[in-house]
């Protein structure tokens, strides 16, 4: 996955090595931890987009 340009988290501060990063595929969203950077997972828009909306929907049963 050469590239690819990648994008931290507005929540990671500092500058850290510690991120959630992404990327847009032609086909899809490449998501990927900093720490870990050849470890890659891709998913399609509407499966990211999906858990998204369930993660925000469970924000307050945390």
């Amino acid at each position: 996955m050469n590239g690819i340009v990648w994008q931290r988290s507005s929540f990671c501060g500092g500058g850290g090595n510690n991120c959630v990063e992404i990327a847009e595929l032609l086909d899809g969203i490449a998501i990927r931890d900093s720490v870990y950077p050849d470890r890659v997972m891709a998913v399609g828009r509407s499966t990211l987009s999906a858990f998204i909306r369930h993660v925000r929907a469970d924000e307050g049963n945390a």
